[in-house]
């Protein structure tokens, strides 16, 4: 028998292997398996299994399977070879984000180093710029290293050779260790009692003469009522020793035994469980939905819901109409922050039935989660767009929520697919309706509702009579004219937060950028105090007192002159989080104020603990970035502050206006949530733009048809399909030269493909990278399916390795990306 075996490296096909005889009954399709490649050993995913193979080369076997059951079937895989082929990756890449991190077993090279005679051979090397000196010099101050980390030490791939010569020369030697999977099921050590309680009660006097300690033991174990005890826990509460454990355990009275425990991740949030009364276009949706769940049939709906409407309701009615017919539930977020609130009305429904996924889990709380999942144990899943890929059973309704939100395309790993289009697709091949819902959906999925391919439903009207919040736009070159600026506060926004603390009511302030002050700048040479590893200026964190890098993560101390001419005139400019924070302190002393970023949110179970303080009223406001935009939904905030509408506004890219307009509609929706009727400030230098004149107005409509118009004349998205390819090395000109190759290697495609000169990227340089872009657009009327624009890339690609000197820098492709910075 052979099988088939894919592995999540970048070749685009499969390998052969043979399965030992004592393997045959374990090796079925969809299971990983361990294997040999080259002269490493890796965990791939076994596509199929056959009884011959055209295969004339000599056959390495399998060593191992790592799982009892499938992880996929011929249905998923469809999803995954879709996913592989749409965003050019392998279908290894594809499939391994199937499985959680840390469960891969592979082994890596490593090199062990004889010290002395590395100093003897570095004293004796004459030239200082070679590879060979370089090697050598990082080889001298170790003991072992492994290949990718002296790759990445020296900054050169190919240093084999070099390393061979080493080990002929018996300086170092090289090592394969094979390292296991790092997460695994966690086992506890508990107890239980293993004689007759009445023979115990016998033994009692004669145990208490001699060890008053074991009957303590004893005495907790037969109030458990035959039930087991974490020995730990045990040992906690009787103040006792492991030694008077083991004593009794030795004399037959208790038995000691290990047991698998569950991690699950549990929200500190909670929220009452309450009953509500479907509003009549609630229940139009649901009538509308409810026979593509019961009859399996496709279909893709965009609801339209305004803020407040019920949307989170809708979704928790599906969930039931899908588990009624034994089928399970996907429900997407684009961010962890959402997670909180929506998992705890689900977990109010549901109970245990509901499983989260999310980044801010540990390994040990995923793996558990995701064998649950697979067992068919939980049968909801919340989570962030990794969660689309949970290994669910037969599903019943996909729900992807706040649908226009970036945050489900993945940027930074491959492949970069997108998780609310894949989403589609899913539902597509295992034919279940599909949701996106959104209050200020993306104008692709609004335009793919008005051309028919989804189907629009609406819900116009906020749930219990609230209204929509009243919208003012404060224009602050007008007030700072007038005196009525304090800082970076407009009077009319102090006097709304002073009259709103006053009443007892909540505020959520919003300032889209982290930090304290954004640049810092020298009044004497004029230069701002820049990453040197990226083309960006540092923040002034003034809680740690640091400044730092938000791409790369560099931290520095605070500079007490300039860096770049000594000068101690610098002054700091530009308002983060942290400044909105620390003004709003000082203006209003009395006040509860907390912040909600990716800097304050780190530790874990803090957003919840802030969301549950928020909410009963401990935390007078709120003052966080985009973060407190998505799905807060509280009662109590009557007004919204947002202090710059343009943070958004002037990034030079062709989603700007949209991003704004869907930023400030979602924060105001915070808002007046209750009878008690909301507010919402815009602070901004530009109230005539016609993104903020649709905010005022709440006009979707009117923003979506001048957007829908500008798309068109321009060829952008929805009207084409775009692929951004990015070349980036640690050297300017190498990267440089690679787009320029590449660019060479599209030429043949201008006839069909809208094609870009190579440009620096808007941040130039990144984490040490040098970074050029080449845009590539395809019209959807010659190419609907973008198959054409794909082969071009591949072929492109193809030609580039085999004629290119620059084929060694990285070259990355991003199909609909998000971004073109």
């Amino acid at each position: 028998m052979f099988a088939e075996v894919v592995f999540a490296l970048p070749f685009r096909k499969s390998f052969t292997y043979e399965i030992p005889s004592e393997l045959k009954k374990f090796v079925k399709e969809g299971v990983r398996v361990v294997a040999p490649f080259g002269k490493r050993t890796l965990t791939g995913f076994v596509i199929q299994v056959t009884k011959t193979t055209n295969v004339k080369e000599s056959i390495k076997p399998i060593r191992e399977v790592l799982d009892d059951d499938p992880i996929f079937n011929k249905t998923n895989l469809k999803f995954y070879e879709w996913l592989s082929e749409y965003y050019l990756c392998s279908l290894g890449e594809a499939l391994k984000l199937l499985v959680p991190h840390g469960t891969e077993v592979e082994s890596k090279r490593k090199i062990a180093i004889d010290k002395n005679y590395i100093v003897q051979l570095l004293q004796r090397e004459q030239k200082k710029n070679t590879l060979r000196y370089k090697i050598l010099s990082e080889l001298s101050t170790r003991e072992q290293i492994t290949f990718a980390s002296l790759q990445k030490a020296v900054g050169k791939k190919n240093i084999y050779s070099q390393i061979r010569a080493l080990v002929e020369e018996g300086a170092v030697s090289v090592i394969e260790e094979i390292e296991g999977a790092k997460v695994k099921p966690k086992k506890l050590k508990y107890v239980r009692l293993s004689k007759d309680v009445k023979e115990i009660y016998s033994s009692l006097p004669e145990l208490d003469r001699k060890s008053p300690k074991q009957v303590k033991l004893l005495l907790i174990l037969i109030e458990a009522k035959g039930k087991s005890l974490p020995v730990a826990e045990l040992l906690h509460k009787t103040e006792t020793s492991k030694a008077a454990l083991d004593s009794l355990a030795k004399k037959g009275f208790v038995e000691i035994f290990e047991k698998e425990v569950d991690r699950r991740y549990k929200e500190h949030y909670e929220e009452q469980h309450q009953e509500f009364i479907l509003t009549e276009q609630q229940k139009k949706v649901l009538e509308e939905i409810t026979p593509k769940i019961q009859q399996s049939v496709f279909q893709t709906y965009l609801l339209h819901g305004v803020t407040g409407s019920g949307k989170t309701q809708v979704y928790i009615e599906l969930a039931k109409i899908a588990l009624e017919q034994n089928k399970s539930v996907l429900i997407l977020v684009p961010e962890i922050s959402l997670t909180p609130q929506i998992t705890s009305r689900f977990y109010n429904n549901f109970g245990e039935l509901v499983t989260v996924l999310h980044s801010r889990m540990s390994a040990g709380e995923r793996f558990d989660s995701w064998r649950r999942i697979h067992k068919g144990k939980s049968r909801i899943v919340v989570g962030a767009r990794s969660a689309l890929f949970a290994p669910l059973n037969d599903p019943g309704i996909i729900v992807v929520d706040e649908e226009h939100d970036a945050g489900y395309k993945q940027q930074d790993m491959i492949p970069k697919y997108n998780a609310r289009d894949s989403a589609v697709v899913f539902g597509s091949i295992h034919n279940c309706p599909v949701v996106l819902g959104s209050a200020t959906p993306s104008v692709e999925s609004r335009y793919n509702a008005e051309i028919g391919k989804y189907k629009l439903l609406t819900l116009p009207l906020r749930i219990d009579n609230a209204t929509l919040p009243k919208i003012t736009l404060v224009n602050i070159n007008a007030e700072r004219k007038k005196r009525r600026m304090d800082n970076i506060f407009s009077r009319t926004l102090l006097d709304k937060i002073e009259d709103r603390l006053n009443k007892k009511e909540g505020v959520i302030i919003l300032q889209n950028r982290r930090g304290f002050s954004t640049q810092i700048f020298c009044e004497d040479c004029g230069e701002i105090e820049m990453c040197s590893n990226c083309s960006v200026p540092m923040v002034f964190h003034i809680n740690k007192n640091t400044i730092q890098c938000h791409y790369c993560g560099l931290e520095k101390s605070v500079p007490a002159v300039c860096s770049n001419c000594g000068s101690i005139n610098i002054k700091y400019f530009g308002t983060g989080t942290e400044r909105v924070e620390d003004e709003l302190q000082f203006y209003f002393p009395q006040a509860n104020i907390s912040r909600i970023d990716s800097d304050s949110i780190t530790k874990k179970s803090y957003l919840s603990n802030l969301l549950l303080s928020f909410g009963k009223g401990e935390i007078d406001i709120l003052v966080g970035t985009q973060m407190v935009s998505k799905g807060l939904d509280f009662s109590r905030v009557t007004l919204v502050g947002v202090i710059s509408a343009e943070t958004t506004l002037w990034l030079p890219d062709f989603r700007a206006d949209e991003r704004t307009f869907q930023l400030l509609i979602q924060v105001a929706g915070r808002a007046g949530r209750s009878k008690i009727a909301g507010e919402v400030i815009i602070q901004t230098q530009n109230e005539k733009h016609f993104a903020l004149q649709k905010v005022l107005q709440n006009d979707y409509e009117g923003f979506y048809k001048r957007e829908i118009e500008d798309r068109e004349r321009m060829a952008y998205p929805p009207f084409t399909r775009l692929v951004l390819i990015e070349t980036k090395d640690k050297s300017d000109m190498k990267a440089k030269g690679a787009a320029i190759d590449f660019r060479k290697a599209l030429k043949k495609y201008e006839k069909h493909l809208k094609i870009s000169e190579p440009t620096t990227a808007l941040i130039y340089k990144l984490k040490g990278f040098y970074r050029y872009h080449i845009l590539i657009k395809s019209s959807r009327k010659t190419d609907p399916s973008g198959k054409l624009l794909r082969k071009a890339i591949l072929e492109a690609f193809s030609e580039f390795n085999r004629l290119s000197r620059y084929r060694d820098v990285k070259l990355f492709y991003d199909i609909d990306p998000q971004s073109i910075m």
